[in-house]
């Protein structure tokens, strides 16, 4: 917080020149200074200059002036000429203006709750961030369960499940026509077909397996799925599994040169989610932020 503090030492500043300005500071490198949070909205380092920028606001060590401007006040200019204090959000707390709001933002449920959650340090995690790790661990944990689901599920089970996939993404046509495709199985080695057109002229075949998250698929279920592929004289194959598979099968797959996609169980667990088969939406956030737009003034 204080390098933000600081950047208005000689005057007003505006928010994205503080930015930059800090970047230079900390010397980061283009990768650093182009991360993005995982919403994609808004860099880090951007996100953390100004979630400091708010805090001290709130504290009352620096005013609003103008839409993404702000400069010092006369506690800012104190807090400043004592280059002993550590500037973070549990000093903040001494400020009533910041207990208040403190209190406000718990108040309306905010997850905000401790007031050493945010600093200026690099391994502190903003508002925004810590929203996104509690995202990512919730759906981290809900891939893991339905893998667990899909494993212990009939092979009938997996089979339905992998036609309302693949109808979600698109292929298919309707669900009738693509149950009537995998209702194919054990056909040479080819567990069913996919129509990517009313017709059936453009096909893509699939082999599913069901295994355990410890039995991984080898190279030789790779080339007996090519071998199938060729005597369909099929050109795309889609290999799927809810384990995984060895680096031995996946460098078979790229050396047969054939259109073959794989999609290990990770990946198979992100396209339920992304398509909603076997999940659904629990509650929507909505993350509000202020227009200043709305403010300016002619």
């Amino acid at each position: 917080m204080r390098p933000v503090l600081k950047a208005a030492t000689s005057g007003a500043r505006k928010i994205s020149d503080v930015v930059d300005e800090i970047s230079e500071q900390l010397e980061l490198s283009e990768h650093e200074r182009s991360q993005m949070l995982p919403s994609g909205k808004q860099t880090v380092i951007a996100n953390r200059v100004h979630w400091a920028r708010s805090y001290l606001k709130q504290a009352g060590l620096v005013t609003n002036i103008k839409r993404g401007w702000y400069e010092l006040s006369d506690r800012g200019r104190e807090v400043l000429e004592n280059p002993s204090i550590q500037l973070d959000a549990k000093y903040l707390e001494r400020f009533d203006e910041f207990q208040d709001f403190r209190s406000r933002t718990k108040d309306d449920g905010s997850t905000d709750a401790k007031a050493d959650e945010y600093d200026s340090s690099t391994t502190a995690r903003t508002p925004d961030e810590s929203l996104q790790d509690a995202h990512s661990r919730l759906e981290q944990a809900l891939a893991s369960n339905l893998l667990d689901s899909v494993r212990s599920s009939s092979p009938q089970f997996f089979e339905n499940l992998i036609v309302d996939l693949f109808i979600a993404m698109g292929y298919g046509g309707t669900s009738e026509e693509a149950g009537r495709a995998l209702g194919q199985s054990g056909d040479n080695g080819v567990d069913g077909v996919i129509d990517q057109d009313p017709l059936g002229v453009d096909q893509i075949y699939l082999q599913a397996k069901r295994y355990s998250s410890k039995n991984g698929v080898g190279s030789g279920e790779i080339r007996d799925f090519y071998g199938a592929l060729s005597i369909k004289k099929a050109t795309k194959g889609i290999f799927v599994t809810t384990s995984y598979f060895t680096s031995s099968a996946e460098q078979t797959a790229r050396d047969l040169g054939s259109r073959i996609v794989l999609i290990d169980g990770t990946h198979l667990a992100r396209l339920l989610m992304k398509y909603n088969i076997g999940c659904r939406d629990k509650e929507v956030l909505h993350i509000k932020q202020i227009d200043e737009t709305y403010f300016e003034e002619e």
